[in-house]
């Protein structure tokens, strides 16, 4: 209870702020209906319950988003095309893959970068260079150039979304790799261990915690990728399309409730990707 209440506390002050905000951002609008329909001297409660329920609201209140989130999940068929839940299996699926293609390619840039040191001095750069360009500006140039050659559908968006979540793995496992203190490489070497061994037994275990924490950026940021990838290609699917014909045809509500649902999957995958850690720390003995 004590780890509850104060976040009950902030989220309860995040949605009376919400409904504030609704009312002060939809006003102007509601001024406008209400001056045409010789509407005048409107009571604050029920100007506030006519903010609260435009159609197409600057701001949407939470009540609506929660209403088309049920509306376009339970109260539809799951493979409908207007369905949320549609849509967040297309992003999910790009999601895993890419995340899963850029963790391997992390860890194996890391581990090349450790043991060579003309990797380290070449690879280095070049792959922190490749984080300033903007993604809005690479996604459809990989999506448009992939569609020429016949890669459609989820292999464009996974490859945005490996691009984008590889960085934090490899930058996290060469300072993992890295991590064991001098004293203990020494002795590993006492025990006459080969770099092999080294690496499986002193900086593989070590690594670990960093692993993890990359990976839970990485698996947030291939979201992110995947729902970029999926604006530059709006016949595949995914939350990115939603949020593309909703902003197309102003459908604010629904733009609104397909953030929240991509929101809760990033929150979904990283508690995954936390419970696994969970899983290996105890496997490997570490104290909780």
């Amino acid at each position: 209870m004590n780890r509850v209440f104060p976040v009950l506390t902030v989220l309860l002050a995040i949605v009376l702020f919400w409904y504030v905000m609704a009312v002060h951002m939809n006003a102007p609008w509601q001024n406008q209906l209400n001056g045409r329909a010789g509407l005048e001297n409107v009571p604050f409660t029920e100007f506030a319950q006519q903010t609260w329920s435009q159609d197409k609201p600057v701001l949407p209140a939470p009540h609506q988003v929660v209403g088309e989130i049920w509306n376009a999940t339970v109260a539809l068929e799951l493979t409908s095309r207007r369905s949320l839940a549609y849509h967040a299996w297309i992003t999910l699926s790009a999601t895993l893959l890419g995340f899963a293609l850029g963790t391997g390619l992390g860890v194996g840039l890391a581990v090349a970068i450790i043991h060579n040191d003309a990797s380290d001095r070449s690879l280095m750069p070049w792959i922190i260079a490749s984080q300033t360009i903007p993604i809005l500006a690479v996604a459809p140039m990989v999506v448009v150039g992939l569609g020429a050659v016949g890669l459609t559908g989820l292999v464009p968006k996974s490859l945005i979304s490996m691009y984008l979540s590889f960085f934090p793995v490899v930058v996290g496992m060469v300072k993992g790799l890295r991590s064991p203190e001098n004293i203990q490489l020494d002795l590993m070497r006492t025990y006459d261990a080969n770099p092999w061994q080294v690496f499986w037994k002193l900086r593989w275990p070590a690594s670990m915690p960093f692993l993890f924490a990359s990976m839970k950026v990485g698996i947030a940021i291939s979201l992110i990728g995947a729902v970029v990838a999926e604006l530059s290609n709006a016949s595949g699917g995914g939350l990115g399309v939603r949020l593309l014909t909703g902003s197309y045809n102003g459908q604010t509500i629904q733009i609104w409730a397909a953030l929240f649902i991509a929101a809760g999957l990033a929150a979904v995958l990283v508690a995954v990707v936390g419970s696994a850690e969970r899983v290996v720390n105890r496997r490997m003995g570490a104290r909780a």
